[in-house]
């Protein structure tokens, strides 16, 4: 699905990523791991051509309709309602009105907002507002799927049970996959693969893992796996012992 090969980043001085090579297969899920600065970020905007690398090449399966994008903090217009945020890529693309109403009255009542398409984004809880971004995202049936830190402002327990329906959908839909995450046990509990990249400037991957824990998977459960642990404890070692660097980019 997805191929990096030699990538180098840099923003007008010494490269943020030296020399990045991944892999991600068809219906697999993959988690980016590394210190702050290290570049994780900007492997998702080569892919998504919103950032332009000064060496390396990107291959493909899908084109860039087919490539969902969710951010970090949700990218929900406050004027426009609930049902009009969902549909607005799929109005983008040319889909008639009614047919995009039906699609996200379909999205919204799987991500458990059946009769919220009326309000407005003020009007909703952080976890809601994360369905919705969700929704949106879904709702253009994306082949693969870039996440950056999509749920790191929500709290525990509404962190938790929308990462356990979105990597339930993922499960169903053999989507691919590809995460940045700061947390270690989200990595491990919803990947196949987890890559490690070193500290910045000049960060390459230092170690890739492979989640061999079976599916479907419950984000709580996960935890009791005997190779929970082990693994938890391997990528805390390969970043705690490397020194950060200085001057390092976000």
């Amino acid at each position: 699905m997805l191929r990096v090969r030699g990538l180098t980043v840099g923003y007008g001085g010494e490269p943020v990523l030296d020399g990045i090579d991944l892999d991600l297969e068809s219906g697999h899920f993959a988690s980016l791991i590394g210190p702050s600065g290290s570049g994780k970020t900007s492997i998702l905007r080569v892919v998504t051509n919103l950032l332009q690398p000064e060496h390396g090449a990107i291959e493909l399966d899908v084109n860039t309709r087919e490539i969902g994008f969710l951010f970090q903090d949700d990218a929900l217009l406050p004027w426009r309602t609930v049902r009009q945020n969902v549909t607005l890529g799929l109005r983008i693309r040319g889909a008639a009105s009614g047919d995009a109403d039906t699609q996200a009255e379909h999205w919204l009542t799987r991500l458990g907002l059946e009769g919220f398409g009326d309000r407005y984004p003020g009007q909703l809880s952080g976890g809601q507002r994360k369905r919705v971004a969700i929704a949106q995202v879904l709702a253009l049936r994306p082949k693969l799927l870039l996440m950056d830190e999509p749920f790191a402002s929500l709290d525990a327990i509404v962190r938790t049970r929308i990462t356990q329906e979105l990597l339930d959908w993922v499960e169903r839909e053999h989507l691919t996959v590809l995460l940045v995450t700061h947390d270690l046990e989200e990595a491990i509990g919803v990947s196949d693969e987890v890559h490690v990249l070193s500290h910045g400037p000049r960060a390459t991957i230092r170690a890739r893992h492979s989640i061999d824990i079976p599916r479907p998977r419950n984000v709580l459960q996960v935890r009791r796996h005997p190779d929970f642990g082990p693994l938890l404890q391997t990528l805390w070692d390969e970043l705690a012992d490397e020194p950060p660097e200085k001057g390092t980019a976000t």
